[in-house]
């Protein structure tokens, strides 16, 4: 097999240390890899049955690991998610899938599907009326709680809000017209951490806990991250949202309460990892490329290196 078959596209715009990683455990199993931004990618339907166009590749890489989708208009969005859907409905590995991803990136959706499926996920109100979400705000902080208000689409803890009676509803540059409002958390000894686990492939492999003076707790706001065991509660858990979900792998955040109860947070079907990596003893970007191999592997009979 020639060198341009045994091609990956990492596509991302920001590559970074993350970039970085997955090169090098790339490079360990014989492939080469390129970066690459959905939005220089091109769709022409001729006829032809070659309707993709990536810069950079005479030929289709033969797998695609997705470490971003750049934002835009609804329009660009959508058309970068058609490349993606494009890909995998031909057969081409994409890693996570397009639909992994719009699961799990669409918090609403993320929400009603783990709690359809039994899972436990905070209280949670989605509407387009700020009458309504006055309404429900009012009603769940007379006592004087709290409700945290997201945006749908978001990551990092950027745009998410602690809101109460005093405050009312908060708007900023991330509100899109959509009220997402969940019931805030209350932690044991009003310490604010949260837990991260790297599922892969439908186990779970490491966790971390996050530990913040702030109520958010991503690593991202200065959030501090610990080493913790596994349990099997947390694993079951962590494992079973990415059942629900189709998840390839994905960090799952769980949070508990003052009571000890979970709740799962979020799904991140395109986590960051830097900070987990700090505190485990096996290279991350290595399991994934692992579990990134096979699946080309068992896609196109590949033969590749180990590492």
């Amino acid at each position: 097999m020639d060198e341009i078959q045994r091609k990956v596209a990492i596509i991302t715009d920001d590559p970074g240390w993350h970039g970085r990683q997955l090169t090098a455990s790339l490079k360990d199993h014989g492939l080469d890899s390129q970066y690459l931004s959905l939005t220089d990618c091109i769709i022409e339907i001729s006829g032809d049955g070659r309707e993709l166009s990536f810069p950079g590749f005479k030929q289709l890489p033969l797998g695609f690991f997705i470490r971003g989708v750049p934002g835009g208009t609804l329009e660009q969005v959508i058309f970068r998610l058609d490349i993606l859907h494009s890909l995998h409905e031909s057969g081409v590995v994409v890693y996570n899938t397009p639909r992994a991803i719009e699961r799990t990136v669409d918090k609403p959706l993320t929400s009603l599907l783990l709690s359809r499926a039994g899972l436990p996920t905070p209280t949670t109100w989605i509407c387009e009326s700020a009458e309504h979400a006055s309404a429900i705000l009012e009603k769940e902080t007379r006592n004087g709680e709290k409700l945290v208000l997201k945006p749908l689409f978001g990551s990092q803890g950027i745009g998410v809000h602690l809101v109460d009676k005093q405050t009312g509803l908060i708007h900023d540059e991330k509100f899109a017209g959509i009220y997402y409002l969940q019931r805030f958390i209350e932690r044991k000894n009003n310490e604010f951490t949260d837990i991260r686990v790297l599922v892969v492939d439908g186990v779970a492999k490491a966790a971390m806990l996050r530990r913040s003076e702030n109520w958010i707790t991503n690593r991202a706001q200065g959030a501090s991250c610990e080493a913790i065991k596994i349990d099997a509660e947390i694993a079951s858990l962590a494992e079973s949202a990415c059942k629900v979900l189709n998840i390839d792998y994905a960090g799952v955040d769980l949070m508990q309460d003052k009571n000890g109860k979970f709740y799962i947070i979020e799904v991140n079907s395109i986590p960051a990892w830097y900070g987990l990596q700090s505190v485990v003893d096996f290279n991350i970007a290595s399991c994934l490329i692992d579990s990134f191999v096979k699946h080309i592997a068992d896609n196109n009979q590949l033969k590749v290196c180990s590492n």
